[in-house]
């Protein structure tokens, strides 16, 4: 009886070892926007779990797509042999935009973005990845997660708030956290995307366009932690930037780029 235990218990053990296959997706991107944030994508690079994503049965590669950095922002993901790209324009979508370009033209299945400055954890990235078995966009949720002391000021926090509200109730589809920075996608749902935005708007027209294109949209809690380095979010501007991205997508639901053939991602 006992070497019958012993044999089960080895055998559970075995199969708990095995990665966890998914018949359709099986290589990713893990995306990192990058402008000035050496120390930020440094602490990121060393949390990845790679263990995990390899049980989990996950071939990936991590990407850092760069404005620009003036610090050692470069050496730092040649040091980890992440694939450095320099962005076309300025801001954060449109460094979003050439990454998702680059993807949808790749023979990757999945993608995972998440911002390079520490306020992330990186950890949850295979959870991310796993959920897109049953959705199509996953989308981290801050506002009913765990935020850690003095990540979140309480005028980010209220105005998240307030345009998450805004958002859910002028698209009929609930997202929990509008302005998030964590979201995973699939290769068929960043193929349907069409955006155009420059700077911080862009999660705000990514939810837009996941809406358009009934895509089944999937919201976890996760932690948010206070960023390393300084700020580049400009509370009021950007607030009014991302608001306006609402309306102009309730309005005109498809980027005038698209609408005439230059691309979903069309690069200013």
């Amino acid at each position: 009886m006992a070497r019958n235990t012993l044999i089960l218990v080895n055998f559970i053990e075995a199969i708990k070892n095995q990665p966890i296959l998914s018949p359709s997706m099986r290589n990713a991107v893990i995306m990192l926007p990058t402008l000035d944030e050496a120390n930020g994508l440094e602490a990121v690079a060393k949390q990845i779990p790679h263990e995990k994503l390899t049980r989990n049965g996950w071939q990936y590669e991590v990407w850092v797509i760069d404005g620009g950095s003036s610090d050692e922002t470069k050496s730092v993901s040649e040091r980890f042999n992440f694939t450095f790209l320099p962005q076309q324009g300025k801001g954060k979508g449109a460094a979003m935009r050439l990454g998702f370009n680059k993807f949808v033209e790749s023979e990757f299945d999945a993608l995972v973005m998440l911002d390079s400055d520490g306020t992330y954890d990186p950890k949850d990235i295979p959870r991310f990845l796993d959920s897109l078995s049953n959705c199509d966009v996953v989308i981290g949720d801050r506002l009913n997660g765990q935020i850690d002391p003095d990540a979140m000021t309480r005028i980010n926090y209220f105005g998240n708030h307030i345009l998450t509200w805004l958002a859910t109730g002028m698209y009929g589809i609930t997202i929990n956290d509008l302005c998030s920075g964590y979201w995973a996608f699939s290769k068929k749902a960043l193929k349907r995307l069409k955006l155009n935005s420059m700077k911080f708007e862009i999660e705000a027209e990514m939810y837009t366009s996941c809406v358009k294109e009934e895509l089944v949209i999937k919201n976890i809690p996760i932690k948010y932690s206070a960023r390393i380095g300084q700020a580049k979010l400009g509370s009021i501007s950007d607030g009014w930037q991302i608001f306006r991205k609402l309306i102009v997508r309730r309005i005109f639901g498809t980027p005038i780029e698209a609408k005439f053939g230059k691309g979903n991602f069309d690069i200013k």
